[in-house]
């Protein structure tokens, strides 16, 4: 299916659930909205964070419509799953269009699920979707570079790699830089703070086979969990693991500056 395909899908109601391996080649990202008082922070925020928070695209306030990446796409409908964080609470929704706002600008940043075909290609296994699973994630115990009123922890998504093959790993996901990149942490899961790996955070345990090792890449599901524990009022994300599929390449390097 090509991106067109798979919005269309996804607008229509006949997709739900993880689009993890959906549309290979193209860049897929996670969505975070906030209103306009947050937005120029939170644009800070992810330039000094660029490994969790690698920044694809910024629409106009109002403006549903990702400029860069998917001009004629709908951030309000285009994704299986919506949630709406305000006054501390959590809610899961399956479009955005009865809460838009004029004040909101959205944001798109740069997802694993970009390169793991490339992974796939390079003989590397990818177990959450051969189990039909939403990869697993992790808060862990490093912090990320705080920016004014935004600061918190990093999340990770884990992957169970072959030992031997932890090099290739690192060299195929150096070349997407606006996909999180390399790894921040292969092997023991307690260096990052993490103390049951069949308890992830977010998403759905999936099994370390003997002879591989974890695999832990920055995770666009950090800015929810810091925009939450940072105090902002009121914004809107994505399910973890139901991303927006975009029409730009995989490839596509972050935006560098203001």
């Amino acid at each position: 299916m090509t991106p067109i395909d798979v919005r269309l899908a996804i607008r229509r109601g006949e997709w739900s659930g993880s689009t993890a391996g959906a549309a290979p080649g193209f860049a897929q990202a996670n969505l975070i909205v906030v209103e306009r008082d947050w937005a120029d922070e939170f644009r800070r925020f992810c330039l000094v964070n660029a490994g969790p928070c690698p920044l694809l695209d910024v629409t106009e306030p109002g403006s549903p419509h990702p400029p860069r990446v998917a001009p004629d796409a709908d951030l309000r409908t285009d994704l299986p799953g919506y949630r709406i964080h305000e006054g501390g609470t959590m809610r899961q929704v399956t479009d955005l269009r009865s809460v838009w706002r004029e004040d909101h600008v959205a944001f798109l940043l740069g997802c694993s699920f970009s390169f793991e075909h490339a992974l796939v290609a390079a003989g590397i296994p990818m177990r959450h979707i051969d189990l039909g699973r939403t990869v697993p994630m992790f808060v862990t115990n490093r912090a990320c570079v705080p920016s004014g009123r935004l600061r918190g922890p990093l999340v990770v998504t884990m992957r169970p790699v072959p030992a031997s093959s932890v090099d290739l790993v690192r060299e195929v996901c150096r070349r997407y830089p606006g996909a999180h990149g390399e790894p921040v942490h292969v092997g023991d899961p307690s260096a990052l703070g993490i103390t049951d790996t069949d308890r992830p955070s977010f998403g759905d345990a999936v099994p370390i086979a003997a002879g591989e090792v974890p695999a832990f890449w920055a995770c666009g599901v950090t800015p929810q969990v810091v925009l939450r524990e940072s105090g902002c009022p009121w914004f809107a994300s994505h399910e973890p693991g139901q991303m927006f599929v975009s029409d730009a390449e995989e490839t596509l390097a972050p935006l560098a500056s203001a």
